[in-house]
């Protein structure tokens, strides 16, 4: 039976909620690292993993929890998400020292499936013409939520103190994960399989021994034994997980698919657009709140850096939620090189021009803007271009993606920013400099990436592939299931819009 338009604007709702959520907690400490820095007793690397933990424990997590969403039901699955959600918010919130944070935050971090999943849930149970605007609707939350996090930070700190930024989210979470119970269906689209366990080790131990000597090659030498030992076993671990994944009967991430150009070529842009995206969110509040003293920065207080930020989180909400509307005029993929070129602007804007508040605004606004374009074309793209039964996978595998450059960008930003200290302690602007100027080529080499994105190609079922309703009839299975063996293997028919 086809669902009434209330029942999938409450379910609209409630999936907003969900990933406003997780996009908040993805970005809220980042402003308050010097904080926790200092309430904690740590120092600035140690303290990274914050938010480096989170991403990484996302990265692996996304994916695991996308393949057990296709398999036992997507609405099932968002309510486990939003529970480790909530028992990361809880440890966070009594966290005793650094260490208990980092766990916390890595608990936090399983909940990251919850961004594929809502969309997957979109594409399940939305009338195929509604699919395109909900997911844009659905970005801009989460692009939205991001900047909102930065902005908050302050206010809730300086109110309250740092813990209360996981207990507020905690409430929150709790309420929504109620209301999922409530309003979200349960998935029609299921894909039998199991969790291809040896995959998820290989993945977690690549990424692991990655992101360690990147985070500490400032302390241990770059050219040092175990920052170059690690960085092979990283090289060999991916290999082998690589192989595993082709091999297998169920793989973790379907490979195959993975090669499509739609896919890699979007895929390649988040791995490049997530590192200057989540690098920014926690750097730049870092540079605005140093003291004066240092010969730049600002000395603004944690509020103060997040009402410069507060143009991002504007521009943001306004090219998230236009995105679907204009996409039959303005395509996907101009959305998606116009968002790189926006975000590779700011970022060098960020370098180049940072004396005087105004500027950090006018640049971040700018940023805002590239985000909120990006974020919405890089979802759609891989949404309306994967089978049906394969959506939250490989929206999974995206946000993975994404998560990973974030946290390679961040261990690699942070090692340059703490290279660069005077004998104070504090950072050289030189460090801020260099770092922004690297996630802006970052973020030129995405656009590069984007205008490599296959043209649009329009078909009689270009909107089939996101017909899979709640009907769950064999002619609307048919109709979805247009990604014949011979399309997959060419990708070249694929309806990128």
């Amino acid at each position: 039976m086809a669902r009434s338009s209330s029942s999938t604007r409450l379910t609209f709702a409630v999936l907003a909620a969900a990933a406003a959520a997780l996009s908040m907690l993805q970005s809220l400490v980042s402003p308050v690292l010097p904080t926790i820095q200092h309430d904690l007793h740590t120092d600035q690397n140690t303290v990274t993993w914050v938010l480096t933990g989170w991403l990484l424990a996302a990265a692996v997590a996304t994916p695991v929890m996308g393949r057990i969403g296709d398999m036992i039901g997507k609405g099932r699955t968002l309510l486990i998400s939003l529970g480790a959600i909530a028992i990361g918010c809880l440890l966070s919130a009594i966290a005793p020292n650094i260490e208990t944070l980092i766990v916390a935050r890595v608990v936090q971090g399983l909940g990251g499936a919850v961004l594929p999943l809502s969309f997957g849930i979109v594409r399940d149970e939305f009338p195929p013409h509604r699919v395109p605007s909900a997911v844009g609707g659905l970005s801009a939350v989460i692009a939205a939520g991001g900047g909102l996090g930065v902005v908050l930070a302050g206010p809730v700190v300086a109110a309250l103190g740092w813990r209360w930024l996981f207990w507020i989210p905690l409430v929150f979470v709790v309420a929504t994960a109620l209301l999922a119970f409530r309003y979200v269906p349960e998935s029609p689209v299921r894909t039998p399989g199991r969790v291809n366990w040896l995959a998820v080790v290989l993945l977690s131990g690549w990424l692991v021994a990655l992101l360690a000597p990147l985070s500490e090659a400032p302390a241990w030498g770059w050219g040092s034994a175990r920052v170059i030992g690690l960085l092979s076993v990283a090289v060999v671990l991916c290999a082998l997980w690589i192989v595993v994944e082709l091999r297998a009967r169920t793989p973790l991430i379907d490979m195959r698919m993975m090669r499509l150009p739609v896919v890699w070529t979007t895929n390649l842009v988040a791995l490049l657009f997530g590192a200057a995206m989540f690098s920014a969110y926690a750097f730049l509040p870092e540079f605005v709140q140093t003291p004066t003293a240092a010969g730049f920065g600002f000395g603004s207080s944690v509020t103060e850096a997040g009402l410069l930020m507060l143009p991002m989180l504007v521009t943001m909400a306004v090219a998230g939620s236009l995105s679907g509307p204009i996409a039959p005029i303005f395509g996907v993929k101009a959305q998606l090189v116009l968002g790189a070129a926006l975000t590779a602007v700011a970022c060098a804007a960020f370098a180049g021009y940072h004396d005087e508040k105004w500027q950090i605004a006018v640049a971040t606004a700018v940023f805002g803007l590239g985000v909120g374009l990006a974020y919405a074309a890089m979802t759609s793209l891989i949404v309306q271009n994967v089978p049906a039964g394969q959506t939250a996978v490989a929206g999974g595998m995206n946000t993975n993606i994404r998560n990973i450059g974030g946290s390679v960008g961040a261990a690699v930003a942070s090692s340059i920013i703490t290279s660069h200290l005077q004998a104070s302690g504090l950072p050289l602007e030189s460090g801020f400099t260099d770092a922004f100027l690297l996630l802006a080529g970052a973020a030129a080499v995405s656009l590069v990436v984007a205008l490599l994105v296959p043209a649009a190609r329009r078909r009689d079922g270009a909107h089939a592939t996101g017909a899979r309703t709640a009907h769950g009839s064999a002619a609307g299975t048919a109709a979805a299931d247009v990604l014949t063996p011979a399309t997959r293997a060419a990708g070249s028919d694929l309806p990128v819009r």
